[in-house]
């Protein structure tokens, strides 16, 4: 028999609206939480350990989730009202966690080839972006993801929900923009900084070494560090008004240019 909880003022569901709305809150109790089945299915296969699961019978029952094998003992069953209040999604699928993060270090990093491919956001603030980010990364099933000098939580709602739980799926670590230059060195993987300044046309360059793509903001671009350590600093050449696209728009080129270069292995 799970436990049921049928009020809104129930401290469970303060908690869990809190961890949804404050990374303070996740940061502090180490947890985080993940709504919607398919993003529970990716959180599993990417050996995320699950604390706690909440679900309504009304949209989830239960007997779908016993494939899941949730290695938890913890499990509430949340009337319909208590689940609107606590869904972060307007339109969701009636089941939602607490797992426990990962660590994100570099020193974690671990390649399954001797020739990886790295993608590497500098300092992105929108999470729709970073979620768009992860999902090319995840398409293309590169070696790791780095995010240099992150302003936004990994574990943001709106990271899980725009990445579609790709967030689990990928390997991914964060650092100061020199500690990721100095991993790259001594890895000994080339890395290609997109930029304006002092760059090359990005198909006129070999990416079938061991490499490592950064993109930057839209506003701000790349920093310094990374135009002037650069094995070579790329462009996309743009045919219409403006100078810029989109940094998700921007990194699946990339990325897939140098996945057509490797013959998509």
């Amino acid at each position: 028999m799970h436990l049921q909880i049928s009020s809104t003022q129930n401290k469970t569901v303060k908690r869990l609206i809190q961890l949804q709305e404050k990374s303070r809150n996740r940061k502090k109790e180490g947890v985080f939480v993940v709504e919607g089945f398919r993003e529970l299915q990716l959180a599993l296969k990417g050996n995320y350990q699950l604390q706690s699961l909440y679900y309504c019978e009304d949209l989830m029952p239960f007997d779908n989730l016993k494939d899941l094998s949730i290695p938890t003992h913890d499990i509430y069953q949340l009337s319909l009202e208590v689940y609107k209040k606590i869904a972060y999604r307007g339109s969701t699928e009636g089941v939602i966690a607490l797992a426990t993060p990962k660590n994100h270090s570099l020193a974690e990093l671990k390649f399954q080839q001797k020739n990886p491919l790295l993608l590497i956001a500098e300092a992105p603030e929108k999470p729709g972006n970073i979620g768009a980010i992860l999902r090319t990364a995840d398409a293309a099933r590169v070696d790791a993801v780095c995010i240099a000098n992150p302003k936004t939580d990994l574990y943001n709602p709106n990271i899980i929900r725009s990445s579609v739980g790709c967030v689990f799926t990928n390997q991914i670590a964060t650092g100061s923009t020199q500690e990721i230059i100095d991993f790259l060195a001594q890895n000994n993987i080339h890395f290609y900084a997109a930029t304006l300044q002092n760059a090359n046309v990005y198909t006129r360059e070999d990416f079938t070494k061991p490499t490592a793509i950064v993109v930057g903001t839209e506003a701000d671009g790349l920093s310094e560090q990374w135009r002037t350590k650069a094995t070579k600093n790329i462009y996309i050449p743009m045919q219409g008004e403006i100078d810029s696209m989109n940094v998700s728009v921007a990194a699946g080129i990339l990325i897939f240019e140098a996945k057509r270069q490797r013959d998509y292995k």
